[in-house]
């Protein structure tokens, strides 16, 4: 093995987008209901594969609606105020190994930025990062696994791939890739002890 390759949102950063929008809507149950009626989740993978939330927005007939999804950019820093701390220590661990330390994230091109200022590690922490909005494909499909091994000259067989969606690492598990399927750090950390890593 010779690379580890991070998903990001809810592995190393949590990711909360009903916090862009519960001080405007009352509360959580107000936000979770405004993301139910506008199929935030879809139109939020649109957004990670290179789509504007300005765009997004345009579809939305209701001008209330429209508005916060516009808005949802500039309140993006609400959403991933917490860090995974046991994860940002395994990763440390990693590459105190001598492992190259990677990242294949579905994030929009919009508010990579915005992550990247909230957490400045995100910028610093991987040898390379694939931002699915900037490149213009997202995860579960394979080509952004391929892609990733390309740019890298990492063969697949070499990399370990760690997410929290199965799809996701069955998908990098098609191209070839190793991959551990996230829930918790203590869990993450157990499996990479079994596979001799840590």
């Amino acid at each position: 093995m010779k690379a580890v390759v991070f998903d990001i949102g809810n592995v190393l950063v949590r990711w909360d987008p009903v916090a862009a929008f519960e001080d405007d809507l009352g509360g959580r149950q107000q936000a979770e209901a405004f993301l139910r009626r506008i199929d935030f989740d879809a139109r939020n993978l649109r957004a990670d594969a290179g789509s504007s939330f300005a765009d997004l927005a345009q579809e939305l007939d209701d001008a209330g609606d429209h508005a916060l999804l516009a808005a949802y950019p500039a309140r993006f820093g609400r959403t991933i105020a917490e860090t995974i701390d046991g994860s940002w220590a395994l990763l440390d661990r990693l590459a105190g190994a001598g492992l190259e330390i990677h990242a294949i994230t579905n994030w929009s091109a919009e508010t990579w930025p915005e992550g990247a200022a909230v957490h400045p590690r995100l910028g610093t922490a991987f040898g390379t990062v694939i931002v699915s909005g900037e490149l213009g494909m997202v995860k579960p499909d394979p080509a952004i696994f391929e892609f990733f091994c390309q740019h890298t000259g990492l063969a697949p067989q070499d990399c370990l791939f760690i997410d929290d969606k199965e799809e996701n690492c069955a998908a990098a598990m098609r191209v070839g890739m190793q991959a551990e399927i996230f829930t918790a750090p203590d869990a993450l950390e157990a499996a990479l002890q079994r596979r001799g890593l840590l």
